[in-house]
């Protein structure tokens, strides 16, 4: 009985001590992730206070902040903007395929011109243009194309991000009668669990010009989450 007292006195000063103790690793993880996020935002923030790169665009972009331009800018601009020096061959534009493929009609905006306008050597005469966006060695232009065919290549001087409400703020909805709205939800409701069937929705677009003063013409194309701005003249020098 004796023994039986030592051996069961033993075994609870064991279990009192640390000697069996787990080791609470879930805490030490917890505190080893806290570090290494705080350790990771700091590092963005020095990134972000950097005073080599004062204002940080969205997703780390080097697309500069929009800017507002005096006359006097604009007109600098067209001065230094230079005259493309490239073609397509055959005048196709080859991405035009990829932006095509799942759509039922054109996405660009289409442009129609009354009178003709100037980009110093290149006279665009009027008639209807899509307006497409595309890149070209680092450079971003605007091709004008006429029954599927490039006719002129723009330079563009400003690449920026469209406003996230700028198209719900002023594109129209589609008016459709109460049979197309139930035809739309039907289609809808196929697509939900037949996803083949289902429709991309189409890139939306726009476009807005404005007359600026010393005969300056703006032309501003928005594609999808990006806005594109070149310059024209409306009379010769």
């Amino acid at each position: 009985m004796r023994n039986l007292l030592i051996v069961t006195c033993l075994i609870c000063l064991l279990f009192s001590s640390n000697v069996f103790a787990v080791p609470n690793t879930g805490n030490q993880t917890e505190q080893v992730q806290e570090q290494s996020q705080n350790s990771d935002f700091e590092e963005e923030l020095d990134e972000l206070t950097d005073p080599s790169n004062p204002q940080p665009q969205p997703n780390g972009s080097d697309i500069p902040a929009e800017k507002v331009y005096t006359q006097a800018e604009y007109q600098q601009i067209y001065r230094d903007l230079e005259v493309p020096t490239f073609s397509f061959h055959h005048n196709v534009d080859p991405d035009q395929y990829y932006d095509l493929k799942d759509a039922a009609w054109s996405p660009y905006p289409l442009m129609r011109l009354n009178s003709p306008i100037y980009f110093k050597s290149i006279t665009i005469e009027p008639g209807y243009y899509l307006l497409t966006p595309r890149q070209y060695k680092g450079d971003w232009f605007i091709l004008f194309k006429e029954a599927g065919k490039v006719k002129y290549i723009i330079p563009v001087f400003e690449k920026n991000y469209t406003d996230p409400m700028y198209y719900h703020n002023n594109l129209k909805e589609v008016d459709m009668k109460k049979s197309q709205r139930w035809m739309v939800k039907f289609l809808n409701g196929v697509g939900k669990y037949f996803k083949r069937s289902k429709r991309k929705p189409p890139i939306k677009t726009n476009l807005e010009l404005t007359d600026l003063d010393n005969k300056f013409l703006l032309i501003e194309v928005y594609y999808g989450s990006m806005r594109y701005k070149t310059i024209f003249r409306t009379e010769k020098f």
